[in-house]
């Protein structure tokens, strides 16, 4: 498969098999996402793989919200991938201080979306979570205090294979 066609493939999941994911497919997804650049290579993050059916459907609860219908597909999601911040580099600090940037976000979305891909590639969908109870997330899966959850991605096999035709703007 060309770049091109796994970047066609890659889509937000949001229907799942009942089946769960090998060790060995989540850990080729970690390995791809510890693998992105990273300002002065920093590497600001680290990965909590779910894959435990109970923890799982703790974690999928901690991703809904109580009156807002938002993430209730999380529900039936084999597994997660809780995507967390740890602490800059002293000189990716002061390079994103100077220059007024975000450089641990920009490298968390480097290594989540090659997460993603990689998860394309061995046959998985991904739907990448912004909305979830970071703090109960934190104490449930003993993340310390002073690091952040930024993203939480759902990864399973997709019920459907064939992927949705997507809509962007015109490429001009």
């Amino acid at each position: 498969m060309t770049f091109h066609e796994l970047a066609l493939k890659r889509e937000s999941c949001r229907l799942y098999e009942d089946k769960p994911v090998e060790r060995e497919k989540l850990n080729a997804c970690l390995e791809a996402a510890i693998l992105a650049p990273s300002a002065c290579n920093s590497q600001p993050w680290r990965f909590v793989a779910v894959d435990d059916r109970a923890l799982a459907g703790e974690l999928a609860g901690l991703t809904q919200d109580k009156v807002l219908p938002i993430n209730r597909f999380t529900s039936q999601c084999p597994a997660f991938i809780v995507v967390v911040e740890s602490r800059a580099t002293l000189m990716e600090n002061i390079g994103g201080k100077a220059k007024d940037l975000q450089l641990t976000q920009t490298d968390i979305g480097l290594a989540t979306a090659q997460l993603c891909l990689e998860a394309a590639d061995q046959g998985l969908g991904t739907c990448i979570l912004g909305w979830f109870n970071e703090i109960k997330i934190k104490a449930r899966l003993g993340i310390p205090k002073q690091h952040r959850v930024r993203l939480v991605v759902a990864i399973g096999y997709p019920q459907k294979q064939q992927a949705r035709q997507k809509q962007r703007r015109a490429f001009e």
